[in-house]
């Protein structure tokens, strides 16, 4: 994808944002499976509808917030991590943990 931006700042800037949301859905969909949820269940622990964590687990979504993360981080008993990188490109480095994703600068 970083090729077909070539050099245009702008389709750049989408593709590295359309990156941030995929990965975000994600580690909300990886750590609720792992906690052995469904989406109803965690919607139950937040107070919300399954509707809501259907959209939050959609690559295509881009309305994550702070405050809903760290909800659904706090209900499946984990800690969220957020981290600034250089505005560089980027590459998605996974872990060995299949939650676990992190963006960083390509170096």
């Amino acid at each position: 994808m970083d090729r077909m931006a070539g050099g245009s700042l702008e389709l750049q800037r989408l593709t590295d944002e359309a990156r941030t949301n995929a990965v975000v859905a994600q580690l909300i969909y990886a750590a609720r499976t792992k906690a052995g949820l469904s989406q109803a269940e965690l919607a139950k622990k937040l107070g919300t509808r399954q509707s809501v964590i259907s959209r939050l687990e959609d690559a295509d979504y881009d309305g994550h917030s702070l405050t809903m993360l760290q909800r659904i981080a706090a209900a499946l008993g984990q800690r969220l991590e957020i981290r600034f990188a250089p505005p560089s490109e980027t590459k998605v480095r996974r872990s060995r943990k299949s939650d676990t994703a992190i963006l960083e600068p390509v170096s």
